[in-house]
Order: C-alpha cells, then structure tokens, then sequence
C-alpha cells in the first residue's frame, strides 16, 4: 500500500533553546589537544598547540586560543507534507505548484521506499545566548530559512540529482555498499569512518543526495539519513563550510568541503520528542544505528513529522 498525505496535517513545535537542547552534546570542549571540559561524546582531532597566530589586514597577526567544541548549527525538518514546516510550531505555509506530495510505501516491508522535503535553518543558538561573542568561532545572524527542498528540482528526481553527484556510479555495487558495514559498526564504537564518504552508516546510502529513501524502515531511519543527506548536499553546493583541526595559519580560517567530513557532525532529534537528556537518549553521531534508541520517538498521525538539530565540529583560533 503506498501512502500519500495530502491536506492540512502538518505538526511540530517550536523547539525551546534551552529545554529541547541536549547541551551535553557541545562536549567535549578542548583548548589545543587537552579537553578541559569532557563529555562522554567521542571527539575528533583537535590542533597540537594551545597558542595560535591569525594574519590581519593589512599588516600584523592576531593571537589566540585555539579551543574546539561542537556548534549547534541548524534545525532540519524532515517532513511528508510540502511546506510544512515542523521546527516553527507545525506552520503550513501556503502550497504552490512546486513541491510534490510525499509518501510511504508499505507494499513490501523488505522493499518499501518513501519520500520526503527536507528544510534547512540557520540556528546560531550561542550566538543567541551570548554564550560565545567570538565572530571568528560561532556562526551569526538570526534564525533563518536557508533551504527548502519543495523549490529544488534535483530533491526528487535521480536523473537531475546525478549532476550534483555524478560519482554513485561508483559506488553502486555489492563491494562498494558491503564496505558500509565498517563505517556502522565504527559509528557504535565512536565515529563514522570519513573515507566511506558514500556510506551513511546503519541507515544506508548518503546517495542519491535527494529525498527518495529506497528501503524505508521507519520514519526515524528514514527522516535521520535524509537528515545527514541534507547536511552533505549542503557540503556539495558550497552553502556549508568546515573548519580544520590545524594548527595555524590553517585554524583561522573556514573551507568548502564538497565531500562531508562526516565526524565532524552530530543530531538530535527536536521533534516530536527532544532528544535532550543526554546519554543514549541525547545526540549522535552520523550513521549511528537508530534501534537503539528510536523506539516510542514516531506515533500516528501527529508524530510523523521530525525535526533535528545539527551540531557541527568547530575548531578556530578565539581572541
């Protein structure tokens, strides 16, 4: 049976900066190569040396503190309905004739597909709380809608997606996808293997980057890889750069990054039900398996559209 929602089911809430928040999950936070406040997170490489020089214009240098800690970067929707937007109380903007309708199709659990629109938002929440007024090591600006997949022709077509990621034909294959099983059993242990960029660990293929979903499993799988699929194509087009573990001049400064560097992300679910008591319950890293903590987290009708928050590895040279 294939499932299409159409009408006015959109749902969702605001999510709190301060409730809904795991922030457990910005841990740990390092100066140098030393974690001055821990977390029971896995953390990636961080720079060698605690001191850092940063060039200025016209003439001079900046020094600083390189320190390292996990931004908050976005809130992702991943939803059925066109327009619905999940993360701002379950707003359903008006419809156009962009943006088709998703679906889930149950036909055959061992087979079954969905798809889904995805939305993007600026979410610079320290920034915000003035927790870190540091411009060079936090993102700026106000809550912001930076993509909306309804407008994207590419989000729900193969044939148009394969211009922005001619290279699955590599890795449409048995040995190609077998390796993928490596990077989920990496993601259990701590993070996921950035080498097997096209694997998204337990949930399956990072391609094609649009919103068809080829084995649907359940709504939390299926809405976590499109969430880590979003956060790639935003590698891919260059709206999304990364920081570098360097010591300087390299720390000073952020880099287009077309292939994701998939340890330097972790989510947590906001919608419907915050993930933000840390622990197993709290974030994770991209390709972590979902059973071990999805259960309870998709319920009918008002719990079938998600919401994720995206913390993103920053290391910078602060001061």
């Amino acid at each position: 049976m294939t499932c299409s929602y159409a009408g006015n089911l959109c749902h969702g809430k605001f999510a709190n900066p301060i409730t809904d928040v795991c922030w457990s999950c910005l841990f740990p936070i390092s100066i140098g190569n030393a974690a001055v406040f821990g977390g029971s997170q896995p953390d990636t490489k961080n720079p060698s040396m605690p001191i850092c020089t940063c060039p200025m214009v016209p003439a001079g240098v900046r020094i600083g503190i390189a320190i390292g800690y996990w931004e908050p970067l976005a809130l992702v929707d991943v939803t059925i309905h066109p327009y619905c937007m999940v993360n701002l109380g379950g707003l359903q903007l008006a419809k156009s004739k962009f943006g088709a309708e998703g679906e889930v199709d149950t036909s055959d659990p061992s087979q079954g597909g969905s798809f889904y629109h995805v939305h993007w938002y600026k979410f610079p929440l320290l920034y915000w709380l003035n927790i870190l007024t540091d411009v060079m090591c936090a993102e700026s600006g106000d809550l912001d809608i930076a993509y909306l997949t309804e407008l994207d022709p590419t989000w729900h077509d193969d044939e148009l997606t394969f211009l922005l990621n001619p290279e699955a034909l590599l890795f449409g294959n048995m040995a190609a996808q077998a390796a993928c099983s490596a990077d989920s059993i990496s993601t259990l242990a701590g993070l996921p293997i950035d080498a097997l960029f096209w694997c998204a660990g337990s949930q399956g293929s990072m391609y094609p980057l649009n919103g068809v979903v080829q084995e649907h499993i359940g709504g939390v799988q299926a809405s976590t890889l499109l969430t880590e699929r979003m956060t790639y194509k935003m590698h891919r087009e260059g709206l999304v750069w990364d920081t570098v573990a360097l010591n300087s001049p390299e720390l000073c400064y952020k880099y287009p990054s077309p292939i994701i560097p998939k340890s330097r992300y972790r989510y947590q679910m906001v919608n419907p039900i915050p993930t933000a008591s840390g622990g197993e319950d709290g974030c994770h890293p991209f390709g972590h398996t979902t059973s071990l903590w999805g259960s309870l987290h998709e319920y009918p009708y008002s719990g079938e559209d998600f919401g994720y928050l995206v913390f993103r590895k920053r290391n910078c040279c602060a001061g």
